[in-house]
């Protein structure tokens, strides 16, 4: 075999391997997964400077929480891939999806949804079991409450979809301790909390998407004042709650607020406004602003603990 020969071999390898991350990268959603991964992260932290244990003395739990949990999280992503293929390809969004473009076959996407949930769970058996629990709590809400009986069904959807993102707090923290805590407790409620905006948002710009793949989101079954108006409730509800993490630090507590506050004022004037194609933007783009300020702020405050 030439040296030109070897070296064609070579590129189509890297080829065939970018392909392939490529593809797993849109089968797991791949900046859902991270947003999902983060909090779990980050609680872990804060949880740790809660703690007397320092993190050389935890370093493998971290490991494993973190590969576990992304595989967990993975798993239940290619679930709901798996079983949305019909959805999808009516949808513009998703088009890029090996399940749409067929360069996946639906056995080989069941496979894996299958195989990472099993050796997630597996993985973060060996952290503790509470973590373990959430986790399946989690996977459990995400692929057969929401994707295999909501999703199609009820514009509550929404709604059960979020409980399954909020317990990602309640797993990092129970790798350290138990968490019945009030900082996880409230961040769990936190994270449900903005998770309902969030996917409204979406739901707003992804309207004609949602139509036609026959999704009940709330503004395509009733419109996008009510969604709106919803929006706003649930975005209210987020402002006590800073005050209840008052133990991460009065820096913590103030930004936060304020936060909540600029949220709270654009809801509601967007409410008695008719630009709905900014008003979905603007509140997709802040509300991932809001997600990763709030959990990177934990990643900063052990720092000073």
């Amino acid at each position: 075999m030439s040296f030109s020969t070897e070296c064609e071999m070579e590129k189509q390898n890297v080829r065939s391997f970018k392909g392939l991350l490529t593809e797993l990268k849109f089968l797991t959603k791949g900046k859902v997964l991270i947003a999902n991964v983060f909090p779990i992260v980050a609680t872990f932290f804060i949880a740790l400077s809660f703690s007397s244990v320092t993190f050389l003395e935890v370093w493998d739990s971290f490991i494993y929480m973190i590969i576990g949990s992304t595989l967990v999280v993975a798993g239940a992503l290619i679930f709901n891939n798996w079983y949305e293929v019909d959805l999808d390809v009516k949808m513009e969004r998703t088009q890029q999806r090996p399940t749409v473009t067929g360069n996946l076959s639906m056995s080989t996407v069941l496979m894996l949804g299958i195989l990472a949930t099993i050796i997630g769970h597996a993985i973060l058996f060996f952290t503790s079991l509470e973590a373990f629990a959430y986790a399946f709590i989690g996977w459990f809400t995400y692929v057969v409450l929401y994707t295999f009986w909501t999703k199609r069904r009820y514009t509550l959807n929404t709604v059960i979809g979020s409980l399954s993102g909020a317990v990602t707090p309640l797993i990092g923290w129970a790798v350290i301790d138990p968490a019945y805590h009030i900082v996880p407790i409230v961040l769990f409620i936190l994270l449900f909390l903005w998770q309902i905006p969030h996917t409204f948002a979406i739901a707003m710009r992804r309207h004609d998407d949602y139509k036609a793949a026959g999704v009940p989101m709330l503004p395509v079954v009733y419109g996008f004042d009510m969604t709106k108006r919803q929006n706003a409730v649930y975005v209210a509800c987020l402002l006590p709650l800073p005050f209840f993490l008052i133990s991460l630090g009065t820096p913590f507590v103030i930004i936060t607020t304020i936060l909540n506050v600029i949220w709270l004022v654009y809801s509601i004037r967007g409410v008695f406004r008719n630009d709905d194609k900014k008003y979905a933007d603007t509140v997709f783009f802040y509300s991932l602003f809001y997600m990763w300020i709030v959990f990177g702020m934990m990643l900063v405050v052990p720092m000073f603990a």
